[in-house]
């Protein structure tokens, strides 16, 4: 019996792009073959060609890029496809889940429009089946009152929901392969989840074959039949999901995993570039940190309105939180829940409806002018999309000294300076990057510019909103070994907003758990991730993807998966 022809079949894929700087050789004879059925991770660092090696499988390339090798779509190249031909191929043989789904949908249009464009496009004229074709989908992808929200724009969706659209979009044609580049990215938990269990039914339920590029080792531990480790373009290792994990036959692939933060396993992140072992487990914060806290919260309320006043959203429910100097408290919960919210109430960037909103002592109900811009000299702010952040037309340095100018710190242009390139060795940049623009960086170097940004001030307190949400497992490492590191090493407050509860393990000293605008949780680190008390907590835990094949299919089986949570976060990791 012979087996089912593969879907997918790339053959020594070589991918040159010509630069105003040279040539990069961005993919370096890549093969990869991809079974009926089969999901396929690829992973890798920033750079590594992974994106740029998926996005070749629909002709999706930059200009001036020169291909070699072959990739054969139910047996058709694309790679010497005319333009009718990769039309058809695009929908029908191959679709993409785009990273963002924000960027990916049009927001002039309803979605269901959007959904019936690819419909149009490939032949089916009439509109009542596109109509039919395009509910039947979304249905099929459980997104929440279907009939109704079809016409709805993209602007009204969550995330996850705008997620559960670019599904739909791409199984609107039943295509035999998905490629899904980094569908989980800043999702919480608890979405993350579902959009996993639905990826699982595209492959079960429809029959198509997927293509998985990921960061998140969790997200491969859970989804994946192989894993594609690449490096600097080049394939440096192919297996089994299981044997993969369990004993991993490349020094990159062994530094990759080693690299991932594990929620409950009491290991740190892998080794720092000095080769020292790296563990940021939190010390104690100081015994008297509490007994004058830099930030105090009671009974805060925080509402949103619209322009017309109507249908008020009561964004933060009665919060009571403290922060002592010197301390690092972590912030989780589901989008929505007001975890961002707080911190830019905190500086000064959200006005507050009810409560009390306290900084070093003083009341920012109260606060004004000269007053209120002397308290944000005392507060930086890391935010979770530095690209977006940061003014494109600023060179790295002039993003740095811009507090300064801005504070009118003194010693003007040469001391602005000495203090942008003293920040750069901070968060160990060279001190070239000064000369450089935002969009000339990765993305782990933005954010430590970002870091470096916020600390140029010298602040008491540090709000980190999501700073590491969208960076490789390698990269964010060094990102939190360095904030770790500066913490401790200056002292500083920190709020850390974050969806990823392993980060915040390593991190805090205590940890608040929101939902819906309430704080449902509260307590030392350990105590609340390891004996979580409230039920939403131990969902939360509970949807946490393991970086362990073997666990992760032992949750999936539990008929009762935040029950299984304690059992399963106390077993072996991976060496």
């Amino acid at each position: 019996m012979t087996n089912p022809p593969s879907p997918l079949s790339i053959e020594g894929l070589s991918l040159r792009i010509d630069t105003p700087q040279g040539v990069v050789n961005a993919v370096n004879g890549v093969s990869l073959e991809l079974a009926p059925g089969e999901i396929l991770a690829i992973v890798g660092e920033s750079g590594s060609g992974k994106t740029l090696t998926a996005r070749a499988v629909l002709g999706l390339l930059p200009a001036r890029t020169r291909t070699e090798g072959a990739i054969l779509l139910s047996g058709s190249d694309v790679l010497t496809a005319g333009p009718q031909e990769l039309r058809r191929m695009r929908g029908g043989e191959a679709a993409m889940i785009f990273q963002e789904p924000s960027t990916a949908l049009n927001p002039v249009f309803r979605v269901g429009w959007q959904l019936e464009e690819g419909l149009r496009a490939h032949g089916v004229t009439d509109r009542t089946e596109r109509r039919r074709r395009a509910l039947e989908i979304v249905q099929a992808v459980g997104l929440p009152e279907a009939e109704r929200r079809i016409d709805d724009y993209p602007h009204q969706f969550s995330g996850g929901q705008k997620q559960r659209i670019m599904i739909a979009m791409a199984l609107a044609l039943r295509p035999s392969v998905i490629i899904a580049d980094e569908p989980t990215t800043a999702l919480d938990v608890t979405v993350q989840a579902e959009i996993l269990d639905l990826l699982r039914e595209c492959r079960d339920s429809f029959g198509a074959s997927i293509v998985l590029i990921t960061h998140n080792m969790g997200v491969v531990a859970d989804l994946a039949d192989r894993v594609a480790v690449m490096y600097r373009g080049d394939l440096v290792e192919v297996a089994p999901v299981d044997e993969l994990f369990r004993a991993p036959r490349e020094e990159y692939t062994r530094q990759l995993l080693a690299a991932v933060p594990r929620l409950g396993s009491g290991r740190g992140l892998g080794e720092s570039s000095a080769g020292t072992a790296f563990s940021a487990t939190p010390e104690p914060a100081p015994s008297a940190a509490l007994a004058s806290p830099a930030v105090r919260l009671q009974g805060l309320d925080i509402v949103y309105r619209s322009a017309s006043g109507k249908n008020p959203v009561r964004a933060v429910r009665s919060v009571d939180l403290e922060i002592g100097r010197g301390e690092v408290v972590g912030l989780v919960g589901e989008s929505g829940s007001g975890k961002s919210t707080i911190g830019r109430a905190i500086g000064g960037l959200e006005p507050i409806a009810g409560g009390t909103l306290e900084v070093f002592g003083a009341d920012m109900r109260r606060l004004r002018g000269r007053a209120l811009s002397r308290m944000r000299k005392r507060i930086g702010f890391v935010f979770q999309d530095p690209a977006a952040s940061f003014n494109s037309f600023m060179t790295v340095e002039q993003c740095i000294t811009e507090p300064m100018r801005i504070h009118r710190m003194p010693g003007g242009t040469a001391a602005h300076r000495a203090r942008a390139l003293e920040l750069l060795d901070a968060v160990e940049l060279p001190a070239a990057f000064a000369a450089r623009y935002p969009f000339e960086l990765s993305g782990g170097q933005r954010q430590r510019v970002g870091l470096a940004r916020a600390l140029a001030l010298e602040p008491e307190l540090v709000i980190a909103d999501e700073p590491t949400s969208a960076l490789d497992v390698s990269v964010q490492a060094r990102v939190l070994e360095i904030f770790s590191s500066l913490q401790r090493e200056l002292g500083f407050a920190s709020l850390f907003i974050s969806h990823d509860l392993a980060v915040v393990e390593l991190l805090a000293h205590r940890v608040g758990v929101l939902y819906r605008g309430e704080l449902v949780e509260l307590g030392e680190t350990a105590r609340v991730l390891h004996s979580p008390q409230h039920a939403y907590t131990q969902r939360l835990i509970a949807a946490v993807p393991v970086p362990d094949p073997d666990v992760q299919r032992r949750r999936r089986a539990h008929p009762d998966r935040a029950a299984a949570a304690p059992l399963l976060l106390a077993e072996k990791s991976p060496a």
